[in-house]
């Protein structure tokens, strides 16, 4: 490798730096190295910087849910039907509880008995269900599909590739670049704050959130990464910020040492700014569950959210992680506890969302890898195709079931093989719905999902699914 005049190769620099400034310094900087530095940009839509606030919530359930167990049909009728396709996997009639949607095509639903909170969400209004959503690249039935006549996402039923699709809308082909990051560039010059990304992660780094221009800004419960143990009362570590700052406060001759120490100082600054103003929000009203992860990094969306007119953000996403899906074996008892957990945790958001008296301007949506297959494999269920998703706040036109609920007979026109179900929603219509309620133009949609004009004509003036108050 070359080496400088001062021999100090750029390899021995980024040793010897994280040596000094400590390895979860380096860490925490690199995941939020171009966060720091997003900035407005002029863009072609023609949106204009207003004063109303919108957020999506996005919450990844990965693994793969087994939503048929989620969203169940309750009827005698379909309920001996999904019995009989389910077998030992199926939950007994008498403990599902019963949800009303508005609007009924004759059958009866109900949710897993681990949800009673979100069957209350759902009776008041504030969630609906999106039964049997996938990613799909056209419209595709059991027919073409066998016949193989037309285009079928890349790496169908793995989690890797279903994981990417869901959160770059594109399931024709591999990018590292998500739906929530290409509307991030199209919307982002609503946004006053030039050093803090508007797509804040508590999952870490992730596609959905990964534009062009914007990228993920990583946080944890307790607020911003930042650099380990830097601003501390004790002597130790007192004398240890001290030594960053002025590691900081030089300017070397060196273009490698002054890029890296830029870069630093300007993430250490703004994650300052960002403890600052979320340390400042008085303590929430609302209790939330005891022992339950889902509901602490919620608080810590709510508290970001809180913030928004101090680090001035009039449009955010959030990226929350959930993992623990993948149910292959032992599905009864995992799901419940997980059910359990989101449960509780949604009524707990739900409540602070009230309480900052913004459920208006906060939608929360939920994605997984992949439904499961309706079938056993003995204690569990594989990876499959279609599932049901959920989405709550009070844009949501709530207490409804959009989409197509599948007969789930073994057999049917959507029963690919084995329970697998070929969806009848395209995650691309789902994605898209949401984007129009954030401000993104209905001209900007096939720039962000290529192939929605498959399923969705874009000038018709009516929304792809409506289940977003657009007003």
């Amino acid at each position: 490798m070359t080496k400088h005049k001062n021999n100090i190769s750029r390899r021995k620099f980024l040793g010897q730096s994280c040596a000094a400034l400590g390895y979860t310094t380096m860490f925490s900087s690199l995941i939020n190295l171009k966060a720091m530095a997003a900035t407005a940009m002029n863009n072609s839509s023609n949106i204009t910087v207003g004063s109303d606030y919108k957020a999506l919530v996005c919450l990844n359930l990965g693994g793969g849910n087994d939503s048929f167990n989620m969203l169940i049909p309750r009827g005698n009728n379909e309920h001996s039907e999904y019995t009989t396709t389910r077998s030992n996997l199926a939950i007994p009639q008498n403990q599902i509880l019963p949800i009303n949607p508005n609007t009924s095509d004759g059958r009866t639903f109900g949710l897993h008995p681990s949800m009673p909170n979100m069957q209350q969400l759902f009776e008041n209004n504030n969630l609906a269900f999106l039964a049997n959503v996938g990613t799909l690249i056209e419209p595709s039935t059991k027919l073409d599909i066998k016949d193989k006549v037309v285009k079928t996402p890349l790496g169908l039923f793995s989690h890797s590739d279903q994981t990417q699709q869901w959160q770059t809308g594109r399931p024709h082909e591999r990018t590292n670049i998500g739906w929530g990051g290409r509307i991030a560039d199209l919307v982002q010059s609503m946004n006053s704050n030039e050093n803090i990304s508007m797509n804040v992660s508590l999952g870490g780094s992730n596609i959905f959130q990964r534009g062009n221009q914007v990228i993920p800004y990583a946080i944890r419960t307790t607020g911003s990464i930042g650099i380990n143990r830097y601003g501390r009362d004790n002597i130790y570590d007192r004398l240890r910020t001290e030594a960053i700052n002025s590691m900081l406060d030089r300017d070397y001759q060196d273009i490698f040492k002054n890029t890296y120490k830029n870069t630093i100082k300007t993430s250490n600054d703004a994650g300052l700014q960002f403890q600052e103003a979320v340390d400042e929000i008085p303590e929430f009203t609302t209790i939330m569950p005891e022992e339950n992860r889902l509901a602490e990094r919620l608080r810590m969306v709510a508290k970001t959210i809180a913030s928004r007119d101090v680090l001035g953000f009039s449009r955010q996403t959030f990226f929350v992680d959930a993992g623990g899906w993948d149910h292959h074996d032992e599905l009864l008892v995992s799901q419940a506890n997980r059910l359990a957990e989101v449960d509780a945790a949604l009524q707990y958001f739900n409540g602070l969302m009230a309480e900052l008296n913004l459920n208006d301007c906060v939608t929360l949506f939920s994605i997984s890898d992949f439904g499961r297959t309706l079938t056993s494999n003995g204690n569990g269920t594989d990876h499959a195709w279609g599932g049901n998703a959920f989405m709550m706040g009070g844009a949501v036109q709530g207490k409804e079931i959009y989409g197509d609920y599948p007969v789930l007979a073994l057999g049917s026109d959507v029963d690919l093989r084995n329970g697998v179900l070929i969806p009848s929603t395209p995650a691309d219509l789902y994605m898209a719905e949401l984007a129009l309620w954030f401000g993104v133009p209905a001209s900007d949609l096939t720039t962000i999902f290529p192939n929605l004009s498959n399923f969705y004509d874009t000038n018709s003036g009516t929304p792809p699914i409506g289940f977003m108050n657009m007003i």
